[in-house]
């Protein structure tokens, strides 16, 4: 294995993929450099002269400004090294002129079809509370219905949450909209809605942003209405489970997939093997005829303009840059750095600006060309790769994606969570240390990339088959251990 790597011809910068002691000699493009400090794995070490205030360059892009005069073969990172990035810009549209790549050959999972012709990969009976008063009896009634569950019912699941109430303006309206998307959801075959009685968004108000509904799928029960809560929510619950028992898996269309794809705990091998090898898997799932969602905005910036001359046309375009500028308007209008970022674990790591995460975190869009861009809490509704509104926080994204359709979520991660989310959410390790290490955690190891010399395009095309497979049944880690997580962007006042 090589010990370290240049990412892009134009960079000033070598990405250490093992820790390289003082004094180590290394050969660049032809050019022998010695290291004069310990550099640790993932971090990166100057392999050209850089003076203070020249631009250091990484995956062919500035990564931030020097602070320092750097020589060859001395450390960068956050002690010589800051963000070059501004506030609001301006953005012009020049697009690739690229096509998206189609692929006759079909691949299929075995998934759930249900009747208003969306799949699901789960087939699970999901406890929907309106307001957080509620949550003690959600978990209740879980448990009961657990020890009753039917075959053919693969989990019974109470997303409780703190909110519903003492909400007012937009941020009452994401927490409606999420919890009707998660009603709609297709790995739901079935849904009790349980409410109080007199919050804000009780169940009469909510049915007005579910839409149309089975209500053999859907049931209702306001706990302030009835004597006995707990026995009439286990008597529906029977009803919504012998309901849900009737679907079996069939075969399906991978076109049919829509998949999310997130980042947390990045480290410096993230941009280098995890997150482009689910690139790869995106632009393969998109010429099959399928749909992946990136998110976490604020972990766009720096890279954005990447993102937006691949949009499809001009008015993705506008959609991106007010993706964009609306996040930094938030963050400005709340008192807020734009730039507070990459966190502690992150520099440990060896990412060390936001503009040397983003370029990491966007290797996950792949090339493919940006076919929709959506608002929080809006379903997907064009097939290809789309762009989704949310914060990088792990379990508001991961459930802003599965509110916007997705099935599955792809995690890549350099230093391991446990977390989960509404659906199966697939931890990809970026290095082998990590995998073999939280065996517990970690579904599939991109460090064998660089740790085993594997080519990306071989992982990649591995992780395809492991996704189909999930798709199909497979539990993941998180699944086994039993983790279901939810958590809605909370943005306003609480009264």
């Amino acid at each position: 294995m090589q010990d370290f790597i240049k990412i892009n011809k134009d960079d000033n910068v070598c990405v250490a993929l093992k820790p390289i002691a003082k004094g180590t000699t290394v050969n660049v493009a032809g050019e022998n450099i010695t290291t004069v400090e310990d550099i640790p794995q993932g971090h990166k070490f100057a392999i050209k002269p850089v003076k203070k205030g020249d631009s250091v360059i990484k995956y062919g892009f500035r990564i931030g400004i020097a602070q320092a005069d750097v020589e060859v073969g001395a450390w960068i990172h956050t002690h010589n090294l800051k963000t070059g990035l501004g506030e609001l810009l301006e953005y012009k549209y020049e697009p690739t002129g690229q096509v998206d790549k189609l692929d006759e050959e079909k691949a299929y999972f075995d998934g759930y079809v249900r009747e208003n012709g969306k799949v699901g990969v789960r087939n699970e009976v999901w406890i929907i509370p309106t307001v957080g008063c509620v949550n003690s009896i959600a978990r209740a009634i879980e448990a009961k219905a657990r020890l009753r569950k039917p075959e053919g019912v693969d989990e019974v699941v109470a997303f409780t949450h703190p909110y519903g109430c003492s909400q007012v303006t937009e941020d009452q309206e994401n927490t409606r909209t999420v919890l009707a998307d998660l009603i709609n959801h297709p790995n739901a075959g079935a849904v009790l809605v349980l409410g109080l009685g007199c919050e804000n968004s009780r169940i009469e108000v909510l049915k007005n942003y579910i839409g149309e509904y089975n209500p053999e799928r859907v049931k209702f029960l306001q706990v302030q209405d009835v004597d006995y809560e707990q026995d009439d929510a286990v008597r529906i619950l029977d009803e919504l489970m012998a309901y849900a028992s009737k679907f079996k898996r069939e075969k399906v269309d991978a076109k049919e997939l829509i998949i999310g794809m997130k980042c947390g705990g990045s480290d410096g091998l993230s941009g280098i093997t995890a997150n482009p090898t689910v690139g790869q898997f995106s632009d393969m799932l998109v010429a099959k005829g399928g749909t992946t969602i990136l998110t976490e905005v604020p972990e766009m910036f720096g890279a954005e303009t990447i993102l937006m001359n691949r949009c499809e046309n001009e008015e993705l375009f506008n959609k991106t840059v007010h993706l964009i500028n609306d996040f930094k308007e938030y963050f400005i209008k709340n008192g807020q750095e734009i730039y507070e970022n990459p966190s502690p674990g992150n520099k440990d790591g060896g990412i060390t600006t936001l503009e040397d995460k983003s370029l990491g975190c966007t290797q996950k869009s792949g090339s493919s060309l940006v076919k929709g861009v959506l608002a929080y809490g809006e379903p997907v509704k064009t097939k290809g790769l789309n762009l989704l509104s949310a914060p990088g926080n792990d379990l508001v994204a991961a459930t802003a994606l599965a509110a916007s359709g997705a099935q599955i979520v792809l995690f890549t991660t350099g230093r391991g969570t446990p977390f989960a989310s509404p659906v199966p959410t697939v931890k990809i390790a970026t290095n082998s240390r990590l995998a073999n290490k939280k065996s517990n955690w970690i579904d599939f190891n991109c460090g064998r990339i660089v740790a085993d010399d594997i080519p990306m395009e071989t992982v990649s095309k591995e992780l395809f088959q492991y996704v189909l497979d999930v798709a199909s049944g497979k539990k993941v880690k998180a699944e086994e251990e039993g983790f279901h997580d939810f958590a809605i962007f909370k943005q306003g006042v609480t009264l």
